[in-house]
């Protein structure tokens, strides 16, 4: 028996084996549920092939979070596979390393900018309005954030956009709980993923979480914040709501 028998859940914005999400959807499938993936574009493929190194191959969608079409077809594209959704994983941020990271927040142009602020924030509310006809009382919503409490070297424009994908997870709360479906984030500490990479400075964050984090913080091993996601979408949390889950080894409970 598993915390998620019988729930199907979209994880939304799977692209390599390295990432959180495709971590999330291995250990949802490891907790009885039915998953579904989604991806676009040139990156689709990719998603198919390691889709098969889930224990479970699942079903894979075409999801572009930006375009209308895409999330207006969304429901029917999910009924082919399953008759509803108990959850939605949103494991999807975009912002242009070469503009809007690494020491160029003053330097960020506003095209940039927006598509950063669309893609890693604005979807969160589009994605969960695609999904919203086809969950019930108890569904539950989890996004993925980088503490966006304060500012970070080297992540600028993107610690802007999470903090707007913070924000916009507590309003969907607020608007989604009368249906009976939370809205939750949780906060990782720095792991090795396709994104991370294309940070530069990266690193840097990463040395600072093994000097600070009191539980100490393993960058390669996604399984202890899959594991958090994957709890939130669980009923285990049936009164949780507009929160954020920090799984970062205690680093933002410390001081200097």
């Amino acid at each position: 028996m598993g915390i998620l028998d019988g729930k199907r859940i979209l994880v939304a914005g799977v692209t390599m084996d390295s990432s959180i999400g495709f971590a999330t959807a291995r250990v949802a499938q490891e907790q009885g549920a039915t998953v579904l993936i989604s991806n676009f574009g040139r990156a689709l493929n990719i998603t198919k092939r390691i889709a098969k190194r889930l224990p479970v191959e699942p079903a894979v969608l075409e999801l572009d979070v930006t375009d209308e079409a895409h999330l207006a077809a969304l429901p029917d594209a999910v009924r082919e596979h399953v008759d509803g959704l108990d959850g939605v994983v949103h494991s999807i941020a975009y912002g242009n390393p070469a503009t809007l990271l690494g020491g160029n927040f003053m330097e960020g142009p506003w095209p940039d900018v927006a598509q950063a602020l669309q893609v890693s924030a604005y979807s969160l509310k589009a994605l969960a309005q695609a999904c919203k006809p086809l969950m019930g009382p108890g569904g539950s919503i989890v996004g993925l954030t980088f503490d966006a409490t304060v500012a970070w070297p080297a992540y600028d424009w993107m610690g802007v956009a999470k903090a707007g994908l913070e924000s916009c997870s507590r309003y969907l709360a607020r608007d989604l709980g009368p249906d009976g479906i939370r809205c939750n984030l949780v906060a990782a500490g720095p792991l090795k993923t396709l994104a991370a990479k294309a940070i530069p400075g990266f690193e840097d964050l990463e040395s600072a979480w093994k000097d600070r984090a009191p539980l100490g913080w393993d960058e390669s091993d996604h399984t202890p914040t899959a594991k958090a996601v994957v709890a939130l979408l669980s009923d285990f949390f049936p009164a949780t709501s507009g929160e954020i889950v920090h799984v970062d080894g205690g680093f933002h409970a410390m001081g200097m």
